[in-house]
C-alpha cells in the first residue's frame, strides 16, 4: 500500500475501521486485524474471552490480578499511540518507484543475515556473546532513528549537488514536509524524559499523603503514552527517513548504504568482535554490510535500467516517480 492509497480492507467492505467480517460476510481473523490500519477495541480483543470463560474459571485470574490489569491499562494506550502515530507520521502522496524484484530480494538478504548472525552464537557463543546481542539489537533500535536524522541531511545534500538545475525545485518541494515530520519527532522523543522528571517529582511532591501504587501508574501514564508513541513512529521514521525517500528516487538505497557502516562501526565500538575464529569475525563484521551496499548499489542500478532514473534526472516525485516495481 502506497501513501495516498485507500484501505485495502475498507475497499473489500470492511465498512468504517474494521469489522468482523468483509464484504462477501467472510469472517476476518482477529490476528489479521493487527496488520491493519488501526487494532481491535479492548472489547473486540476480549469477545472470545468472556463468551468461553464462566463463573468458577475466573478464579484463576486472582493469582494474576495486577497483570491483567496492567493489559488492561496498557493495551488501550498502546492501541491509540499507535493510531496516532500512523497519522502523524504518514504524509499522503506519492512514495516514489516500488521495485518488487528489489524488495524480494532485500527480504532474502535479511533473513539470512539473521539465519547466520544465530548459526554464528549457536556454535561459538556463550551465553556472554548472547546477552551481548541482545544488548546490540536493543542499541540499534535506540540510535537508528537518531542516525537517520543525521545521516539523511547530508545525504540530500550530496543529491542536490548532483541533481540537475530542472530537477531541484521538485525535490526542494519535498523537503518541507521532511522537516515538519523531524521536529515533530524530535519533540516527541524529548518529551519522554521531560515527562519522566515531572512524574518523579510530582510523586516525590505527594509522598506523605500515602496514595500508593495507584498514583505511580497515574502519574506514569503520560510518558509511558509517549514513549509508546514513539516506539510506534519509529518503524516509518527509518523506513522513509522523515518521508525524505521522496525527494529522489536513489535516495533510500544510497541512505541505507551509508547506515549500515554507521551502525556497524557503532556496534565494533561498542560491542567488539563477534566469537568465533578471526575469518568468523570479520565475515561478521564485514560481510552483513558488504551485502547490504551490494544489494543498495543493485538497486541503483536498477532504477537507471529499468526505470531511467539518473542523479541529474527528476526526482521521484518530480514525474518519474510513478513508475511501478516489476
Amino acid at each position: 500500500m502506497t501513501y495516498g492509497e485507500q484501505n485495502p480492507y475498507q475497499q473489500r467492505g470492511y465498512g468504517r475501521g474494521y469489522g468482523h467480517r468483509d464484504g462477501g460476510g467472510r469472517r476476518v481473523p482477529l490476528w489479521q486485524r493487527f496488520r491493519g490500519e488501526e487494532w481491535p477495541t479492548l472489547r473486540e480483543l476480549l469477545a472470545p474471552a468472556r463468551g468461553a470463560i464462566r463463573g468458577w474459571a475466573l478464579l484463576p485470574l486472582l493469582f494474576c490480578l495486577w497483570p491483567f490489569l496492567l493489559f488492561l491499562g496498557l493495551y488501550p494506550m498502546a492501541r491509540s499511540a499507535r493510531r496516532l502515530a500512523r497519522r502523524v507520521f504518514v504524509v499522503p502522496g506519492p512514495r516514489g518507484i516500488t521495485d518488487h524484484v528489489v524488495l524480494r530480494v532485500q527480504r532474502i538478504r535479511g533473513w539470512l543475515a539473521l539465519a547466520a548472525g544465530f548459526a554464528v552464537l549457536a556454535v561459538y557463543g556463550t551465553p556472554d556473546d548472547w546477552s551481548e546481542a541482545n544488548d546490540q539489537f536493543q542499541l540499534r533500535l535506540t540510535i537508528t532513528p537518531w542516525l537517520v536524522l543525521v545521516t539523511a541531511p547530508a545525504v540530500v545534500g550530496v543529491l542536490f549537488r548532483l541533481a540537475g538545475p530542472a530537477a531541484r525545485p521538485a525535490m526542494r518541494a519535498q523537503v518541507r514536509p521532511a522537516v515538519l515530520m523531524a521536529l515533530q519527532y524530535v519533540g516527541a522523543c524529548t518529551a519522554v524524559p521531560v515527562l519522566l522528571w515531572l512524574a518523579t517529582q510530582a510523586r516525590g511532591a505527594v509522598q506523605v499523603l500515602l496514595v500508593g501504587n495507584l498514583f505511580d501508574l497515574l502519574v506514569l501514564a503520560a510518558p509511558i503514552w509517549v514513549l509508546m508513541f514513539v516506539v510506534f513512529a519509529s518503524p516509518t521514521v527509518v523506513r522513509t527517513a522523515f518521508t525524505l525517500d521522496r525527494v529522489h528516487a536513489v535516495f533510500p538505497p544510497v541512505l541505507t548504504g551509508v547506515l549500515v557502516w554507521e551502525l556497524a562501526a557503532i556496534g565494533l565500538l561498542f560491542g567488539g568482535l563477534p566469537p568465533g575464529p578471526l575469518p568468523v569475525e570479520l565475515g561478521a563484521v564485514i560481510g552483513g554490510p558488504a551485502t547490504v551496499t551490494a544489494v543498495a548499489w543493485w538497486e541503483v542500478r536498477r532504477l537507471r535500467t529499468h526505470f531511467g532514473v539518473t542523479l541529474r534526472g527528476a526526482s521521484a516525485a518530480g514525474g518519474s516517480g510513478g513508475a511501478r516495481g516489476r
